[in-house]
Order: C-alpha cells, then sequence, then structure tokens
C-alpha cells in the first residue's frame, strides 16, 4: 500500500530505489501479469519524449507499475487513464493521484478493456505502454483493429516482438502479427531497451516501438474480418506451402491461388500485404457469391 509521503515522493528509477519501493510496500514483481518494473530514468524520458505530447492530449497508460513513467505522462497530458490489472498497484496509483483530478485509474484487464467506451470524446487518444511480454502480441493485435482507440501508440515490448511487428515479406520473422499491424499502422522501431532497464531483469533484450494507426490499409481490404482468418490459415502451418497450409481452411486453395496466380509452392512469408489482400478478397467474394 502507498502511504502518504509515497503520494508526493518521486517514483523510483534506479534499480536500488524500485527494489526498496518493492520492499517497503512488500509487493513482489507477479510473474501471472508479467511485472518487470523499469527502473532507468534514461530510458523513461526517451519513452516521455517518444509519445510527443504538447500538454492537452488524451493519454492512456497500460500498465503503470510503480509510476516510472507515469509523474512524467500525467504533466504532460491533458486527460490521464491509468489501466492497471494488479489491484494492489492500482490502489497505489489511486492514492499517489488522488489530488489530480485529470488522472483516473481504471482497475481492468487490457486484453478486454474496451478503451473506445473508456475514452468516450477523448478518443483517439495517445497510448504509452510498457506490455508484459506474455500477453504483449494479443492486445497490439486488439489496438490496432478498428474501432481504433489511439492515434499513437508507445509500447515497449519484447525485442522479438517489436522485430516482428516491422519485419518486411521475406524475412524469418515477418509473420500474422507484421500484416495485421502493417496493414492497420505504420510501424517503426524507436530504440532498444537493455534487461538492465528493469527490476526483476527479465531475459531478454526489449525495444519501444512506434504505431500509429492509418486512416485506411495500405492496400484494398474488401473484408477485414476474412483477411485475418486468410492470414491466420496461411501462418497456421508457415512451414508448409501456401496450398498446403490454406487447404485446411478452404477445400478449394489451388483453384484460388490459380485466380490470384500466385505459385502455390510459395510459403507464407513470401507474400506481400498487396498479395494477401488479393487472396482474402476472392476468398470473401466466393464466400458471398455462395450464399
Amino acid at each position: 500500500m502507498a502511504t502518504r509521503d509515497d503520494a508526493h515522493s518521486p517514483a523510483p528509477l534506479s534499480p536500488r530505489a524500485v527494489r526498496e519501493t518493492l520492499a517497503e510496500s512488500g509487493h513482489r514483481a507477479r510473474k501471472r501479469f508479467g511485472q518487470h518494473f523499469l527502473s532507468n530514468r534514461h530510458v523513461a524520458e526517451r519513452i516521455v519524449r517518444t509519445a510527443d505530447l504538447h500538454g492537452s492530449e488524451a493519454v492512456v497508460e497500460i500498465g503503470p507499475g510503480l509510476g516510472a513513467l507515469t509523474d512524467a505522462l500525467a504533466d504532460g497530458a491533458g486527460r490521464l487513464w491509468l489501466v492497471e490489472i494488479d489491484r494492489d498497484l492500482a490502489q497505489r496509483a489511486r492514492e499517489r493521484y488522488a489530488e489530480r483530478p485529470a488522472v483516473r485509474v481504471v482497475e481492468a484487464d487490457a486484453l478486454s478493456a474496451d478503451f473506445v467506451a473508456m475514452l468516450g470524446d477523448a478518443a483517439p487518444a495517445v497510448l504509452v505502454a510498457n506490455l508484459p511480454y506474455n500477453v504483449a502480441t494479443a492486445i497490439l493485435m486488439r489496438l490496432v483493429e478498428p474501432p481504433v482507440a489511439f492515434r499513437r501508440m508507445v509500447v515497449m515490448v519484447q525485442l522479438e516482438v517489436a522485430l516482428r511487428l516491422a519485419a518486411p515479406p521475406g524475412s524469418k520473422t515477418y509473420g500474422l502479427l507484421s500484416v495485421m499491424a502493417q496493414t492497420a499502422a505504420r510501424t517503426q522501431v524507436a530504440f532498444r531497451v537493455p534487461p538492465s532497464a528493469f527490476v526483476p531483469r527479465p531475459k531478454v533484450e526489449s525495444a519501444v516501438v512506434l504505431v500509429e494507426p492509418l486512416a485506411a490499409p495500405p492496400v484494398p481490404i474488401d473484408d477485414r474480418a476474412v483477411f485475418r482468418r486468410v492470414v491466420r490459415a496461411a501462418f497456421g502451418q508457415r512451414r508448409k506451402h501456401l496450398a498446403n497450409s490454406l487447404r485446411n481452411a478452404y477445400a478449394d486453395a489451388a483453384t484460388i491461388l490459380a485466380a490470384a496466380q500466385i505459385d502455390p509452392t510459395r510459403r507464407p512469408e513470401t507474400l506481400s500485404l498487396a498479395e494477401f489482400a488479393l487472396l482474402s478478397n476472392l476468398i470473401g467474394a466466393r464466400e458471398a457469391a455462395s450464399l
């Protein structure tokens, strides 16, 4: 629990300060929530600068934790929502920011939270988050799908996830997340973050990614749901040829690939966004014609 002194003290931003704060509060990093607390002031400042706040924006922070980013966000935002799944940390945030009416604490799971309803007329907002590794991909998949609650997202994720977000066709890291994210947003790896920037230290490197949702996809997609289904089917067995990986979901996969003039022996990671869109549009049209 936070004390009144905690409420007015700066957020812990060194490994020693984080460990002392955790010890004094009796809180331990919870594996089920993927908690790794940011303990590097330089990294925190770079994240806030990347968010590019001008003082009037509505901002959402997922997983504020001990507040490494929150104080700066509260000073730089017009309104700030703190979404925290950990009950104890949510209560700590309520006490810490009790005298700041522009800061609202929402005890919720980011995987199921309705951000559009939460923000109301403040949407689209800016999102800042140190996402837990175990659910980062699932959260990102939700956030880039319409309806869009955010116009800009600055998220810290496992480096592997960051590289997949920005991966080009033909690369080993290009996959489902790459395709879905890049048809919905511009993605850019802003900078890498070493394990030493956290308490406890994760076993892998992290990265901060800038994600900016697009008003319209860069390729023509007739039905986003069909597109998602086709891409999932293709990457469901990424080591197989397209004809084989798609056959489990579409019995006439060979015919569809022929109509799209796509070699059935290609592997899914070689397809461009435009080719995935063409495939999904053909499949959607065939499904509509059969109704």
